[in-house]
């Protein structure tokens, strides 16, 4: 199927709306670089137009009726919101699905490791991800670390522009003979994939004492010990804003477009709408770029748990409607494709 080129059906106005929606998707990868700064700012979103928690209403009893607008939330992570329609929601539901998890470098429990007067962070892939892409590039953090007092740290280190970024090395061009005649999938192994983290040696220490010096920062700044790192979720993202490409700036150049500019405009869809006859949904995911596993992925029974709490605070549930409804929804899920790329 061959479609034209929109620049050469796009009116002024036209461009007008689009740069308008170019510069809040920007935002939205900016502040989204993770699935929890997604949901924070997806919530931010739908919290603003309305939108109010499920969970509380169940805890408060409340009865919903069309025109009432909710939505659930899975570990922070996951993501579903309603918009009740006139009709019975037997009749099923109009679906937008998207997914907001993007491949990156996770840090693991027991990261921190001192070799050669350096200290690094050990890591292990997410999704699909050309290795050598990832060497000689500068890195945020993001996450949250968990104390063990219980409290809850969140972490974003790299996107200021004082703040230090992080990288993976890789060789100089003139010792990496051995390296170059590896194939692209071997240049650079998954496992050698570790995140410098600092070289600065804490005078007063004779052993590991790079290691202890990154640890007192970690105390001073967030008050954190090692054995925190343990229920810690510390991703690992390229560090910088999303920005516009090209001198006509007619591009979009940014980590995490995989699925977030599907993600992006499922909501604006959802939140545009206001009054409508058949429910509407927008259901925004994790675990996708490993196969959707876990309780925050599809796999997951979270959107049928949050489907049957809504319709029972409608005052319409029972198995078989519940059944019904998901038999007669509708669903457009989204995902990103490469329409073409000039160099291949």
């Amino acid at each position: 199927m061959e479609r034209k080129n929109a620049w050469k059906k796009y009116s002024q106005s036209d461009i007008a709306d689009m740069n308008e929606c170019c510069a809040l998707y920007r935002d939205f990868l900016d502040n989204g670089k993770t699935e929890r700064e997604c949901v924070k700012t997806i919530l931010e979103a739908a919290k603003a137009k309305g939108y109010i928690d499920l969970k509380e209403v169940v805890a408060s009893n409340k009865k919903l009726v069309p025109g009432d607008k909710v939505y659930n939330v899975c570990m922070d992570k996951t993501v579903v919101l309603f918009n009740i329609g006139t009709e019975n929601i037997e009749k099923g539901l109009n679906i937008l699905g998207a997914h907001i998890d993007s491949p990156r470098l996770d840090v693991k429990q027991n990261p921190l490791y001192e070799k050669d007067d350096f200290a690094y962070f050990d890591t292990h892939y997410y999704g699909g991800i050309k290795k050598y892409q990832w060497v000689a590039l500068p890195l945020a953090l993001h996450g949250v670390i968990v104390r063990k007092d219980g409290t809850v740290v969140e972490v974003s280190i790299g996107e200021k522009e004082e703040d230090p970024v992080f990288f993976i090395s890789d060789l100089l061009i003139h010792l990496a003979a051995d390296q170059l005649e590896k194939k692209a999938s071997k240049v650079i192994e998954g496992e050698n994939l570790d995140v410098i983290i600092g070289s600065a040696l804490l005078q007063d220490e004779d052993k590991e004492a790079v290691k202890k010096g990154v640890m007192k920062l970690l105390n001073e700044q967030y008050n954190i010990e090692e054995e925190d790192f343990i229920s810690a979720e510390i991703e690992v993202v390229p560090a910088g804003k999303a920005r516009e490409a090209g001198i006509d700036r007619s591009m979009i150049m940014s980590y995490g477009q995989d699925d977030r500019v599907c993600a992006f405009t499922s909501l604006k869809a959802m939140l545009d709408v206001d009054d409508v006859k058949k429910t509407t949904c927008c259901l925004l995911t994790d675990k996708e770029e490993i196969g959707s596993v876990g309780a925050t992925g599809m796999q997951s029974k979270f959107f049928e748990n949050s489907l049957a709490e809504l319709m029972n605070a409608m005052g319409q549930f029972n198995e078989l409607a519940l059944r019904r409804c998901l038999a007669s929804s509708s669903m457009l899920s989204s995902d990103v494709n490469a329409e073409y790329d000039p160099l291949f």
